[in-house]
């Protein structure tokens, strides 16, 4: 017997399992890969990010063009909500000079255990290795015993984006909808295809620091990596949206620096140098920024204008399933503001199934929490409201 079923186990369906059975509510959690939380695990591999200590509306400006519609849900679990609960499960947090806030052993497996820990106090049954097939007099399952069916007073799809299928997110859930209800998949915090010369081999790997990247109106100073594909890193998924859309990639290579201020450098330069020597000497430029320039720069007409502006000739995303995160999904003009799906009552969604998308830094996670507390506490006055009319 179940009153409440999550589908999804990562952060969002284990926030919504949360507040559900806090509410008092019977909650079956099912989850189709062998374990739950894959993707919060492999985020914190290389330190979790849970989310940023900022104002708030610089906060919200970080999801674009939905912050509008997640500002209710972030306001009631935010980035000190994050902070405090983390704590409440015994791991204390440091915020780092950016902002960004990790846990002190920057590690996501002591979270995750003590979450669990904390869901199985409130009665939440997990169900792993449960392929959710959509509904047929129930919710149906594909599980070890066969074919299983749930009768839930309310559900909580959070069944994840379209990226890192082989942690779970595989977008499967799609067919299971409404097509007039969802928004195309597209890769978001993805890195960038680049057709290198053969010469840059040797910069494979290397991080591209103390730079501005311009896409359109995004900028960013994150630093990047050059790899055997193209670029990615902080610095690329900070502008991935406007890069993704087809806007062009540019380097400002001397960001505190002025177009005059370079030339009069170049100027004081020995022109019977080699290109190479006269930027090392005039800016101490590293190899990997002069093999950047090399690359893309030989031969230009106005070589300060090109230094403020560099331009890196993309030939398309990686693919999306290696993306960090996706947007599409659910759209937002599907559900009510309780993240109820207008066309099937007592049906809830969360997480990144949901129409939205932003950047890395702890902005990801943040959202997926929220939205999940949202949905959770919504269906468990909805499953209360129902139960009340009967």
């Amino acid at each position: 017997m179940t009153d409440a079923l999550v589908i999804g186990a990562g952060p969002a369906g284990l926030m919504a399992a949360r507040e559900m059975a806090r509410a008092g509510l019977r909650v079956t959690l099912a989850e189709a890969k062998p374990s739950v939380g894959r993707k919060f695990l492999m985020a914190g591999k290389s330190g979790l990010n849970l989310t940023k200590a900022e104002e708030f509306d610089a906060f919200m400006a970080a999801y674009g063009p939905r912050a509008d519609t997640l500002r209710p849900m972030i306001a009631a679990f935010g980035p000190e909500a994050v902070q405090d609960w983390a704590r409440a499960l015994g791991q204390e947090v440091f915020v780092g000079s950016t902002g960004r806030v990790f846990p002190k052993l920057m590690k996501a497996s002591p979270l995750l255990r003590s979450f669990l820990v904390e869901l199985t106090g409130v009665g939440v049954e997990i169900r792993t290795r449960w392929r959710w097939r959509g509904w047929d007099n129930g919710a149906v399952f594909d599980t070890p015993m066969g074919v299983q069916r749930l009768h839930p007073t309310v559900t909580v799809l959070a069944c994840g984006g379209a990226s890192w299928a082989r942690l779970g997110s595989d977008g499967a859930w799609a067919a299971h909808l409404d097509p007039t209800a969802l928004a195309p998949f597209r890769p978001t915090n993805m890195g960038f295809l680049v057709d290198w010369s053969p010469h840059m081999a040797a910069q494979f790997g290397q991080p591209v620091k103390g730079v501005e990247l311009h896409a359109g109106a995004l900028r960013s100073r994150g630093e990047f990596v050059i790899s055997s594909q193209g670029v990615e890193g902080g610095g690329i998924y900070e502008v991935s949206a406007a890069l993704r859309d087809g806007t062009p990639l540019t380097l400002d290579l001397l960001p505190d620096l002025s177009v005059t201020q370079v030339t009069d450098r170049l100027s004081q330069s020995k022109t019977s140098d080699s290109l190479k020597n006269r930027l090392r000497k005039a800016f101490r430029l590293d190899p990997v920024k002069l093999a950047l320039v090399m690359e893309f720069g030989r031969g230009a007409a106005d070589l300060p204008r090109f230094l403020k502006r560099l331009t890196v000739p993309l030939t398309g995303p990686r693919p999306m399933d290696e993306a960090i995160s996706t947007a599409g999904g659910l759209r937002f003009e599907a559900l009510d503001p309780g993240l109820m799906l207008r066309a099937c009552p007592g049906v809830f969604a969360a997480g990144e199934m949901l129409d939205w998308e932003t950047t890395t830094g702890g902005y990801l996670l943040t959202a997926c929490l929220a939205t999940g507390h949202w949905a959770g506490r919504h269906a468990a006055a909805h499953a209360q409201e129902s139960a009340e009319a009967r």
